[in-house]
Parts: structure tokens; C-alpha cells; sequence
């Protein structure tokens, strides 16, 4: 009998009602998010995206640089020194300075900030 039940889940997963009401949320937060990162960007790459999963949807903030920038501009990061090469070949370095994290997923959703650290840049 207990074999009967363990598909349920799954079952009212995969429910039309309940694959538009995940849409309907991931829209939801995704709007939210989105309004939260205009307000704070002056310039970037940055952009919320909604990924659609086998049953889950995903809201994510995406940044194509690949600098872990969106993680930086969710969670914070901390100050570091970059090395740069001008025209004549000369290395200088170039400090970056630390970030207070947005949290912008997280206000969109309802769900609590939760500092784990500042990303560090090695």
C-alpha cells in the first residue's frame, strides 16, 4: 500500500494548476527582482532570468561577465587589489572596493538576508 502513495508527490507536482501557479510566483518574484536591481544599477550586465526546471522554476540574477559579479551584487564582497597592464606594458594595480550585498533575490522572494560572508576574489 505504501508503494501506491510514493508517486503522489510527483504526480501533483506535474499538475497543470500547480505548473501555473510556480509560474505565476517565479513571474511575481522575477518582476520584484527586477525593479530592485533597476533601482540600484547605474551600469552592468546584470539581469534577472526565470529558468524553467522539470517541475521547479528558478528566478536567478545573471551576469555574463563571468566575474562573479551577480554573486557580489546578492551577497556583498570584500575589497581587493587587481592586477592591470596599461598600453606601454607597465603593470599597475588597481583596488576594488568592498560591497554591502543587495540581497535583491532574496527581498523579491520574502525570505530572510542571510550574510554567509562576503564573496572573496583570490
Amino acid at each position: 500500500m505504501a508503494h501506491m502513495y510514493a508517486r503522489t508527490p510527483h504526480i501533483v507536482a506535474r499538475h497543470q494548476g500547480v505548473s501555473d501557479a510556480l509560474d505565476e510566483v517565479a513571474f511575481e518574484v522575477a518582476a520584484r527582482s527586477e525593479e530592485l536591481l533597476v533601482q540600484h544599477r547605474a551600469e552592468g550586465d546584470a539581469e534577472i532570468d526565470i529558468e524553467v526546471g522539470r517541475i521547479d522554476r528558478y528566478v536567478v540574477l545573471s551576469d555574463d561577465r563571468g566575474q562573479k559579479a551577480a554573486l557580489s551584487i546578492e551577497y556583498g564582497r570584500d575589497a581587493y587589489t587587481i592586477t592591470r597592464t596599461d598600453r606601454d606594458g607597465n603593470e599597475f594595480e588597481v583596488e576594488v572596493r568592498p560591497m554591502d550585498g543587495l540581497f535583491i533575490l532574496a527581498k523579491a522572494a520574502g525570505l530572510p538576508k542571510r550574510r554567509k560572508g562576503k564573496v572573496k576574489f583570490d
